[in-house]
């Protein structure tokens, strides 16, 4: 297999040369055991130091799987039950409200919600929470009623209204930076610190962190913007704050490709980590099933902010789940990934797929905005389609 997968470096390199390119990318596959394939190509930042596997990534969203495995963490420990009222946990939701638009001087309708917001329609996402970059109700309460985006890291950031009521639909939104707070109420310590005691140290992930330390700002990636016409431009300085008020469960963590190489592992092994269990194996089970009842499915997602996100949709036309906390292709995907596995991705083109069903899971790494770049959104499907190639080959010879 290792040999099979040597044609990978291709991929890696078409995307740094391509027109537009990328900047740089990492990218890893992993089986049960190990790491079965690491390469780098091209610069962290644009013509400066060349990117190498010990790069350190903003992981944005790819910190949700994270945050959930501590949620489910607690309900192991009998500190969280999925199906009560959030509020008892996170007396803040108790307070929260549906905006049912704006009246004729544009100031925002709110009512009560018809039902509390649980836990589990956290890790779904139907408790009813939006982004301002994907929801023109919540655009519009940034621009004119000063609504903080969630990228700031703050507890302001989180005084968002409900777009609807909990368990209306799937709303992708900062449903896990609320279940990160719950974490952090039933343990009494930040999350980081419930992550790193929990998480990071069983599986030996010492490169992801909320805060970096100063080596790991030496290794970190360059996020990089593009033009319309296709240019890159480094943005120096930008990235998420590295003393958050809040640790962000839904965006804030940065990290390393192999450290989370390391995380999917676990998952592929049934939660079992090199230095003991991290979740026990029927929370496993229960966690990668999908959770949505119709009418809630997965949707596309619509961009109001083109400079952070293009329109956006994996495999558009086959079946979706949601889990707790992926998505789940319940469809053969085109690129060979079968029907039942998770994945999801990262504001600034991270992209992630585990497939339980035949060991196997991979890890596409650029920093570039806005979201869904075409040249790496498309070599990373490019990468995952020639995994399977080599593994259809490997199972052939």
């Amino acid at each position: 297999m290792h040999e099979a997968l040597a044609g990978l470096d291709a991929v890696l390199n078409d995307v740094v040369h391509a027109s537009p390119r990328v900047p740089g990318v990492v990218a890893m596959v992993t089986d049960r055991r190990d790491t079965i394939y690491a390469g780098a190509a091209g610069d962290r930042s644009l013509g400066g130091t060349p990117m190498d596997v010990e790069t350190v990534f903003a992981n944005f969203s790819t910190t949700k799987a994270i945050t959930a495995t501590a949620v489910l963490q607690c309900v192991e420990d009998g500190l969280i039950d999925l199906d009560a009222p959030a509020k008892t946990y996170a007396p803040e939701l108790g307070d929260v409200k549906v905006i049912d638009g704006f009246d004729d001087a544009g100031q925002p309708l709110l009512r009560a919600p018809k039902s509390d917001v649980t836990t589990r329609q956290l890790l779904l996402h139907t408790a009813g929470f939006g982004y301002e970059f994907f929801d023109e109700t919540y655009a519009r309460l940034c621009k004119d009623h000063g609504q903080i985006t969630p990228v700031s890291c703050t507890r302001q950031s989180l005084s968002a209204p409900l777009l609807f009521d909990p368990g209306a639909r799937w709303q992708y939104g900062i449903n896990m930076d609320w279940a990160g707070q719950i974490v952090e109420a039933v343990r009494g310590q930040r999350l980081g610190a419930v992550m790193a005691e929990r998480i990071f140290a069983p599986l030996g992930m010492g490169d992801t962190a909320f805060s970096r330390t100063d080596e790991m700002k030496q290794r970190t990636a360059t996020i990089h913007a593009r033009g319309a016409d296709g240019s890159l431009t480094p943005l120096d300085g930008f990235g998420l704050p590295d003393e958050p008020e809040l640790d962000m469960g839904g965006h804030g963590l940065y990290g390393t490709v192999g450290d989370y190489m390391r995380f999917i592992r676990m998952w592929l092994n049934d939660g079992a980590g090199p230095s003991g269990r991290v979740l026990k194996a029927e929370t496993v089970q229960d966690a990668v099933r999908g959770g949505l009842v119709p009418p809630q499915e997965v949707v596309g997602l619509e961009t109001t902010d083109p400079g952070l996100s293009n329109d956006a949709e994996f495999f558009p036309g086959l079946g979706k789940d949601w889990a707790l906390s992926f998505m789940i292709n319940t469809e053969p995907a085109p690129t060979g990934r079968p029907a039942g596995s998770l994945g999801w991705a990262g504001l600034a083109n991270c992209f992630y797929w585990i497939d339980r069903q035949q060991g196997i899971g991979g890890f596409w790494a650029t920093q570039i905005l806005p979201f869904a770049d075409e040249t790496s959104f498309g070599g990373y499907l490019a990468f995952e389609t020639a995994v399977y190639d080599a593994l259809a080959a490997a199972k052939a010879a």
